[in-house]
């Protein structure tokens, strides 16, 4: 891969997925503190009809 489109030497794993005929690279984040910090909501509803599955 070019010099100019590798990931930091800190970046250890991507994430792959497909946008049309285009492959996304994007770096796997270390922790979860970020996503969590983002303050990402879902509705009060959000899987009331999952099916419960034993532990």
């Amino acid at each position: 891969m070019p010099l100019e489109f590798r990931c930091p030497e800190s970046v250890c794993e991507v994430f792959i997925r497909r946008e049309g005929e285009s492959v996304v690279l994007t770096p796997r984040p270390a922790d979860w503190s970020s996503f969590f910090a983002s303050g990402l909501t879902v509705l009060a509803d959000f899987m009331a009809e999952a099916e419960r599955m034993p532990v």
